[in-house]
């Protein structure tokens, strides 16, 4: 594998992980801010506080739920990314 090849496998298996790790928390957030939007639009009551705790207390939760997948995700992406550098690289 050429090394520019290693860097672009590597670019693309960065991109994965920054998605699997930030992806279901920022869904979680985006649903619920919608929701709350609706809610603020149905009823008249226009409070920040109303808009920004359910967000943070659901990606939390979100966050602390799916903590030892994104764990062993950034664990694995670490670890492969340290072995290609070796490899492009070359221990001399």
């Amino acid at each position: 594998m050429s090394t520019e090849e290693a860097l672009a496998q590597s670019l693309r298996e960065t991109l994965i992980v920054a998605l699997q790790a930030m992806g279901p928390p920022l869904l979680a957030v985006l649903v619920v801010g919608l929701a709350v939007s609706i809610l603020q639009a149905l009823t008249q009551v226009q409070e920040a506080t109303l808009a920004f705790l359910p967000k943070l207390i659901v990606c939390g939760a979100v966050m602390l739920l799916l903590g030892p997948m994104t764990l062993g995700a950034m664990r694995g992406w670490t670890e492969m990314l340290f072995d290609r550098a070796v490899e492009i690289g070359g221990m001399k």
